[in-house]
């Protein structure tokens, strides 16, 4: 006989694999941290030793430098959308972390062609496209880690 495939849960009374969303949510918090710093090492690299400034919209449309704090402020909020995302993946999708894979593969895609967009600098193109990329990777492998680390099976009966 087969073995009925696992169902993603993160109540107690679903078969097959259970989320411990404190366990997730603890890896998600800690991931907003670290992609926050990243931002902030990153824009005192990019700006302090290289001189080049990473972009940030300007609301009437023109570009202009990013704060370290603007910076790691969307880090921190892009991370925790993050782990929500993947929070509902686990609970309703039948192959989560390649959903997840898939849909942060095209943010990083975004993240780093759309500083090519605008009218900036060449260096400063370059400088943003490759912070965001690494903020996005980052926050990819973290959350997808404690994705894993945070899903347990449960017994599940044979028919």
């Amino acid at each position: 006989m087969t073995q009925p495939s696992p169902q993603y849960s993160h109540g107690p009374s679903r078969l097959g694999v259970q989320v411990d969303a404190g366990r997730l949510w603890a890896g998600g918090v800690a991931t907003a941290v670290v992609a926050a710093h990243i931002g902030v090492v990153g824009i005192l690299v990019v700006r302090g030793v290289l001189d080049v400034y990473v972009l940030a919209p300007e609301s009437k449309g023109a570009w202009e430098s990013a704060s370290a704090l603007q910076y790691a402020g969307g880090a921190l909020i892009g991370a925790l959308l993050a782990t929500a995302l993947m929070h509902l993946l686990l609970t309703t999708t039948p192959r989560p972390l390649l959903f997840f894979g898939w849909i942060m593969a095209l943010v990083a895609v975004i993240a780093g062609v759309w500083p090519f967009t605008t009218s900036a600098d060449q260096d400063a193109k370059i400088a943003t496209c490759v912070l965001n990329v690494v903020v996005v990777v980052a926050i990819w492998s973290l959350v997808a880690g404690s994705a894993q680390r945070s899903l347990t099976r449960t017994p599940t009966p044979y028919a």
